[in-house]
């Protein structure tokens, strides 16, 4: 579990996801014999019967796929923007230094897909959902060669998360004076990072600041 005080506690499932579309490149957690082993993986969020879905594909020859292989819980984190938040920002002290981020963690059963057909189909929609991002014409799997295609295919393995629990954090100096949060949304949006800048959109965002 993620340490979630009450001022960062983040429960709409609205907003959990409409997270997890912008940061879908993930960190897939999950244990084995050998212990905790990690993939950072582009996910789709996809929904079955009202169950809602974290899908993905690894190499087949990730040792996580042993694992997954197995069965049990994993976790999928999808970090967001983060930054440094000065002291000197406060309208009063004592103060330290402290960092503003946002995060979703997703826990549910995994379990592994080598189906073609299904791998064929979540490549396509992976494809398609980056490549609308690119100057026309885009690229599509449709294009490529039967043969080549299958060997690629083969050379991955599907992951379904099925998500029994979503825990959103979203430190935003919810815990500072309401005096102090337009100061610090400020100051953020100064710096010349775009973490900086996209975490001061979404404390202007949640407070309602101009």
């Amino acid at each position: 579990m993620v340490y979630l005080p009450p001022h960062f506690t983040e429960d709409r499932e609205e907003v959990l996801l409409a997270h997890i579309e912008r940061h879908e490149f993930g960190l897939l957690v999950s244990r084995g014999a050998a212990g905790q082993t990690a993939s950072h993986l582009p996910f789709l969020v996809a929904r079955r019967d009202g169950q809602l879905l974290l899908q993905a594909h690894v190499a087949r020859a990730n040792p996580q796929v042993a694992d997954l292989d197995q069965g049990g819980e994993a976790l999928a984190i999808f970090a967001g923007p983060h930054a440094y938040v000065s002291p000197s920002w406060y309208a009063a002290g004592p103060a330290v230094p402290t960092w503003n981020y946002a995060a979703v963690h997703a826990y549910g059963e995994a379990r592994t897909i080598r189906d073609a057909a299904w791998l064929r189909d979540l490549v396509g929609r992976l494809s398609e959902r980056h490549e609308a991002r690119e100057p026309t014409p885009p690229w599509r799997i449709e294009d490529l060669p039967e043969r080549f295609l299958a060997a690629m295919l083969n050379g991955i393995v599907g992951v379904e998360l099925r998500v029994s629990r979503l825990e959103g954090k979203f430190k935003l100096s919810q815990n500072r004076p309401a005096s102090d949060r337009p100061r610090i949304a400020r100051a953020l949006a100064r710096r010349d990072d775009p973490d900086s800048r996209a975490v001061a959109g979404l404390m202007r965002e949640r407070d309602g600041l101009d």
